[in-house]
């Protein structure tokens, strides 16, 4: 028998969305690399829900501090993570922020439109490029046929609009052509990507503006008539992680209740 266990990172995994994922890989056998940047209590209660979940002794579960919007940072992801597991075998972009202050879009700061940019879409564009560059240039072998994975975590900001949250909706929207980019680039080196795009999901990001949303999906705007939860996101991405979709690529993940859908 051998020690060796596929490695997930997944950035952002302090609480909510990213917690979910890391404890649904922990669940299907992954290690998993629980990147965060400022929580550090709350991404080691994230490191003992995944050692409740794990199916093997070999799994090992870490929490690490890094920015995935700087340089330095992400190579901290990748070193750290080779380092502690040895290998990468998928990586999660989740990691994501909205603006301090809800504004309008006449209103909007250079500022506050670079730091939304660069954690929540060139944080993710680039350190998908480190974990591309060591598969490529390393020629390392997936432990399983289900393959090397990258999942993009974007959002309904991709295509609804939120004019006092603009820079939220062009990060991610920006972020849903950089999944359609890495999935034509790295379908041919057998490596798949997907968007997974969450609707109204129940997190911290989403406390503030409660009583609004709340409004919303008793009005309708949600077919479910239900707020989303972080699980509903784990379960999606373990999906992807299983390999459960063989012939898919550069394929988008609506996991929003219906929100998506378009009526008369």
């Amino acid at each position: 028998m051998t020690d060796a266990v596929a490695t997930v990172i997944v950035t952002g995994a302090s609480r909510g969305i990213g917690r979910a994922i890391s404890r649904a890989a922990a669940e299907l056998g992954f290690s998993v690399m629980i990147n965060y940047v400022a929580n550090e209590t709350a991404a080691e209660q994230t490191v003992s829900l995944c050692e409740q979940r794990r199916t093997s002794k070999y799994q090992k579960f870490l929490a690490v501090k890094a920015d995935v919007a700087t340089d330095q940072g992400r190579t901290r992801i990748i070193t750290e993570t080779l380092s502690k597991f040895g290998r990468i075998d998928a990586l999660v972009n989740n990691a994501g922020i909205g603006p301090r202050v809800r504004d309008d879009i006449t209103r909007m700061s250079e500022e506050s439109f670079m730091r939304v940019m660069s954690v929540n879409l060139g944080g993710p564009l680039f350190l998908t490029q480190n974990v591309v560059s060591y598969w490529l240039s390393k020629e390392v072998e997936p432990l399983s046929p289900a393959g090397f994975k990258i999942v993009f975590i974007t959002s309904l900001s991709a295509y609804a609009v939120s004019t006092d949250r603009a820079e939220y909706c062009i990060s991610k929207s920006g972020l849903s052509m950089v999944s359609k980019l890495w999935a034509a680039r790295l379908a041919q080196e057998g490596i798949q990507v997907f968007e997974v795009r969450p609707g109204i999901i129940d997190t911290d990001m989403t406390t503030k503006v409660k009583p609004k949303y709340d409004r919303l999906i008793s009005d309708g705007i949600v077919p479910q008539k239900r707020w989303g939860k972080p699980e509903d996101v784990g379960v999606a991405v373990k999906s992807i992680l299983a390999g459960n979709f063989p012939y898919s690529t550069g394929e988008v993940i609506n996991v929003d209740g219906g929100f998506h859908i378009q009526t008369l």
